[in-house]
């Protein structure tokens, strides 16, 4: 790691003790740069070797009308992975935070606002949708499709990052499947608290061992990332050692400080499936 991504990272607010802004600063968004995670897996910015997007939804967003009358609207943020910076959410919740004693004219003030902070922090445009909290389909729990790995009864003794863990099923040739796997831990780059996630792997190619892949999963369980490199980094190990035809691997993180984070990473633009889960 660089001297400069050395003094980035110093300089989050993560980790540290903050005081709560109650109007509305844009400043408070902190920008980390995509290079810091995709060096270490031998990622160009120039040349990715995924397409997808990081979709956020913040259930804690509030501010007062004119009237300073308090309003509230849950938000879905979709941020694209071609963007030079992510979010780092600790800021991300201190600027949404910050609206609170905040008055707008209007909902499209408020929408205007977070759509122009947010995209000048991520490099690129972010699509920014805001729900009324009375919209129960946009935020109904749902299951995950494909193959659940939970129950294979395996042994495990490795906790540390291995991507040696993988293998191929030899009893078995080129597949279509979905998995997905609800133990996926790993911890906070800065903080080491740690992340919880539900995991969905959709691929075309060599099938995979299951019970190897999900040793490789739990491997992450001490692992130090960001939610984001965590995605990418499963993305580009299975990518290159089963040299599928297709891939996509899409994490649904569990809510923290009033957000989740869902990064999808895949091959070729792809809709991923209508996920949100009980732990959200």
């Amino acid at each position: 790691m660089t001297k400069s991504h050395t003094d980035i990272l110093a300089d989050l607010s993560l980790g540290k003790i903050t005081d709560y802004v109650d109007h509305y600063t844009p400043t408070l968004l902190q920008a980390v740069p995509r290079s810091l995670g995709r060096q270490t897996l031998g990622i160009s910015d120039a040349d990715l070797p995924f397409v997808g997007q990081d979709i956020w939804h913040g259930y804690e967003l509030s501010w007062l009308n004119a009237k300073g009358k308090p309003m509230v609207a849950l938000a879905t943020f979709v941020v694209p992975v071609d963007s030079a910076n992510l979010i780092e959410s600790k800021s991300f919740k201190l600027y949404l935070n910050s609206f609170n004693q905040s008055r707008f004219a209007d909902l499209g003030q408020v929408y205007q606002a977070l759509q122009q902070d947010l995209s000048a922090c991520a490099g690129k445009p972010v699509q920014v949708s805001l729900h009324n909290v009375s919209e129960i389909m946009a935020f109904q729990a749902t299951w995950i499709p494909g193959i659940c790995l939970d129950e294979l009864d395996i042994s495990v003794d490795q906790y540390q990052y291995d991507a040696s863990l993988l293998a191929l099923d030899p009893n078995r040739d080129r597949v279509d499947e979905k998995l997905h796997s609800h133990l996926l831990k790993s911890n906070c780059l800065i903080t080491s608290q740690p992340d919880w996630a539900s995991i969905y792997i959709h691929y075309r190619g060599p099938a995979l061992s299951h019970e190897a892949l999900l040793k490789y999963l739990i491997s992450f369980r001490s692992h130090n990332e960001f939610h984001e490199q965590c995605v990418e980094r499963i993305y580009t190990d299975l990518w290159r050692f089963a040299k599928p035809e297709f891939l996509a691997v899409y994490a649904r993180y569990t809510r923290r400080g009033g957000l989740d984070i869902n990064p999808l990473r895949s091959s070729e633009p792809y809709q991923a499936p209508n996920i949100r889960l009980s732990r959200q």
